[in-house]
């Protein structure tokens, strides 16, 4: 059995009668993916795959390795945001989840579920007896709403991380991870991490071998290098309106990466004070403007790491870098890896 929960059964068992610590015990298992309408296919079904998955790797057991149930608040067919739908059963008693892994998956509903309440109230009374609670994508905002996450570290979509941080100011929200554990609270960045997070868990149930198994079969790294923001920065320049200020400073810094760039050239060149550039690149990206020039060097330091330039140097110098040593100390900074390591793994 896996020490974390032998951790958590031990801590529990003063509080608990003898026959529901047997129960909570024979329900190890078992994993409850809440959804809710028009939530995120993915963040439920990229999860039950890898949880699916582990049944291949292990000795014959005689029993799956995870009892999969999606549970939703009325129960029955529950169309995701993609427009398929999910077969669901509604929530159960708050005290029949104690001793099971609680995930809930995020997407576009989000809003309307946390403006209905229902999901949070049950949530506040089910999770702290799960023995971990997980959020995929925007599932996160719901645990928040719930008061699960207060004074802990979370992460969401860098989307949304802003808006998570903003609404809900007493949760430590990460910009960049892909998943983050607190506690028993864990929680994951947009869509695929759920699948991330998921086979940290079944690492913790079953070993690193199964996980690294169920990795390959899915053709998944185990541990996915960098972090989201090597994903981010150039769909963060795409949301500059169509008519606004920002769309002319994106074209030309694009062409003007490689030239010795800082804030005052940005502004003089949009004819514009700092402060005022500033607070047109903070209204419209939602970054300041030195952030915005280092994460479109990062980007164009990955395109050609990605389409395998041979020379680090060259790298650098096409993406205003300047030097080997300030781009091994950006992308460390940023993405969590070297530029050697991004091109070994992301060189097409």
């Amino acid at each position: 059995m896996a020490q974390w929960l032998l951790s958590y059964l031990s801590l529990m068992s003063e509080y608990l009668p003898i026959g529901f610590q047997i129960e909570a015990i024979a329900m190890t298992g078992r994993v409850l993916l809440l959804v809710f309408p028009e939530f995120q296919l993915l963040d439920a079904t990229g999860p039950a795959e890898v949880f699916a998955a582990v049944d291949e790797h292990l000795p014959a057991a005689g029993r799956p390795a995870y009892r999969l149930q999606t549970i939703s608040p009325q129960g029955g067919l529950v169309a995701s945001s993609a427009g398929l739908t999910l077969s669901t059963e509604a929530l159960p008693e708050p005290r029949s989840v104690a001793g099971s892994t609680l995930l809930v998956a995020g997407g576009s509903g989000v809003q309307a579920a946390m403006q209905e309440g229902r999901i949070a109230r049950w949530l506040g009374e089910a999770a702290p007896l799960a023995a971990r609670c997980g959020s995929v994508c925007t599932g996160a905002f719901l645990l928040a709403q719930a008061g699960l996450l207060d004074g802990r570290e979370v992460v969401t979509h860098w989307r949304y991380a802003e808006l998570l941080q903003r609404l809900f100011p007493r949760l430590r929200v990460l910009h960049d991870s892909l998943f983050v554990r607190d506690g028993t609270f864990y929680s994951s960045a947009g869509v695929t991490a759920g699948m991330d997070l998921c086979l940290s868990l079944v690492e913790d149930d079953h070993g690193r071998q199964a996980s690294l198994q169920v990795a390959k079969g899915l053709v998944m790294y185990l541990r996915r290098p960098g972090g989201q923001r090597q994903f981010s920065a150039e769909l963060l320049a795409q949301q500059a309106p169509p008519d606004g200020q920002m769309r002319r400073l994106l074209e030309w810094l694009r062409e003007s990466l490689a030239e010795p760039l800082d804030v005052e050239t940005m502004a003089e060149h949009m004819a514009m004070s700092t402060r005022t550039l500033h607070r047109h690149c903070q209204a419209e990206l939602g970054l300041t403007p030195a952030r915005l020039l280092l994460q479109l060097r990062l980007e164009c330091a990955c395109q050609l790491l990605e389409a395998g330039e041979a020379s680090l140097k060259r790298v650098a110098q096409r993406s205003g870098f300047d030097s080997g040593y300030n781009l091994r100390h950006a992308f460390s900074r940023a993405l969590g890896v070297t530029p050697a390591e991004y091109r070994q793994r992301f060189c097409r």
